[in-house]
């Protein structure tokens, strides 16, 4: 009765687990993405170092078979791009490790010294930079060549037999069910952190406009920025990975998605160059808040305030829409930002003199919107080259 709980407690954990894989699968099956992905990379994975262990068993001895599932692994990654580049590594790596150990065994024999001599120099080598992450792949493989080939050159060429048997049936499998392209994805992501961005600058104007404003959403908001910094950086590594899916890929290219990710870059480079700033007026607002200087704003600066941030979300949205931006039309929104934050700031110096606790924190909140609006006008200078037609 004493581990009752306990029983209890690992049931609960073996349940949630097989729920949450059972989700895994399910998501896999109904909808493209990650999980599909992944499942589709496995059962490749599975399907071609079976082939080649089954090949290699055939062909040849049984003291190389091992190499071809291997390699066949080796084959199968993430990306067509990076099996072909492993591949192109793990092969010469391969053959260089066979050669010294064939080499040294025919010269010098099997010997402790021998071996000694052969690990020194297949480290060496191994470092050259054409072997790239496979450089450790020269002293396996020549330990094995050594010690169980013992240096004879039937057994150097059944082992690079199968190592190509291997290779062969990896990208094989590669290339009969590409990896899907996900460029639609990663633009709609780009949209909807843009999306949530200009949302939280009108929450901003509306916070600068209420007579009683949420000190609760306001650091809601602190800590939303946070959360969507680390989405921007979760979403650039999707976008790179998205990028080099595209290389050598054999499914079909659509028009426009060459220039689509490159410019899905950028405009998270411009996210989050904007999001320092949008962080630190909220953080400002919160501070103004707390001290009660948020109320003693003038009457005519909160208003104007927030029809400067309302303009400057506009530009945002601009700039995130999945489609390729208008420079003309992006100028035209940063101008009418930059128009209304001139009329503000000339309204702020010609009014009479505030408290020096509200002038700063009419100054904070000017240089923050003023340094957004210059970033925002440097994105657009970026974003102008790598304009295309937008993709489904």
């Amino acid at each position: 009765m004493v581990d009752l709980p306990r029983r209890v407690d690992t049931a609960r954990r073996i349940w949630s687990a097989g729920t949450e894989r059972a989700g895994y699968l399910r998501r896999a099956i109904l909808g493209s993405g990650s999980e599909r992905d992944e499942v589709l990379l496995g059962a490749k994975t599975v399907t071609a170092a079976t082939a080649a262990w089954v090949l290699a068993r055939y062909l040849l001895p049984p003291a190389v078979s091992t190499f071809a599932p291997f390699t066949a692994l080796v084959a199968l990654q993430t990306t067509v791009y990076r099996s072909v580049r492993d591949c192109l590594q793990y092969v010469p790596a391969v053959a260089a490790g066979a050669a010294i150990a064939a080499g040294l065994a025919a010269v010098a024999g099997i010997h402790g010294w021998t071996f000694a001599l052969l690990t020194l120099t297949a480290l060496c080598v191994g470092r050259i930079r054409r072997f790239g992450q496979q450089g450790i792949q020269v002293a396996v493989v020549g330990f094995f060549a050594f010690s169980s080939g013992r240096g004879h050159i039937d057994y150097i060429g059944h082992l690079a037999a199968s190592v190509g048997i291997g290779a062969l049936c990896g990208l094989a499998a590669h290339l009969a069910l590409a990896p899907a392209r996900h460029t639609g994805h990663r633009q709609q992501a780009v949209t909807n952190l843009y999306t949530t961005m200009t949302q939280r600058l009108h929450d901003l104007a509306d916070t600068l406009e209420a007579n009683d404003p949420d000190r609760d959403h306001l650091r809601q908001w602190r800590r939303d920025w946070r959360r969507l910094s680390a989405e921007c950086e979760r979403i650039r590594h999707t976008i790179e990975a998205e990028i080099e899916n595209g290389r050598m890929n054999p499914r079909r290219t659509i028009a426009g998605s060459g220039a689509a990710l490159p410019r899905a870059r950028e405009t998270i480079t411009v996210a989050e160059r904007s999001m320092d700033h949008l962080r630190s007026m909220t953080r400002t607002l919160d501070y103004a808040l707390d001290s009660g200087e948020l109320a003693n704003l003038p009457a005519t600066f909160r208003p104007h305030f927030s029809a400067v941030l309302r303009a400057v979300a506009a530009a945002m949205e601009e700039i995130g829409q999945a489609s390729p931006t208008d420079p003309d039309r992006l100028d035209a929104k940063i101008d009418d930002a930059a128009s209304e934050l001139n009329r503000v700031q000339r309204q702020e110096r010609t009014t009479s003199a505030a408290s020096p606790a509200v002038h700063a924190l009419q100054g904070t909140l000017l240089t923050d919107t003023g340094r957004l609006l210059a970033d925002l006008r440097s994105g657009r200078q970026s974003l102008a080259g790598t304009c295309a037609p937008s993709i489904d």
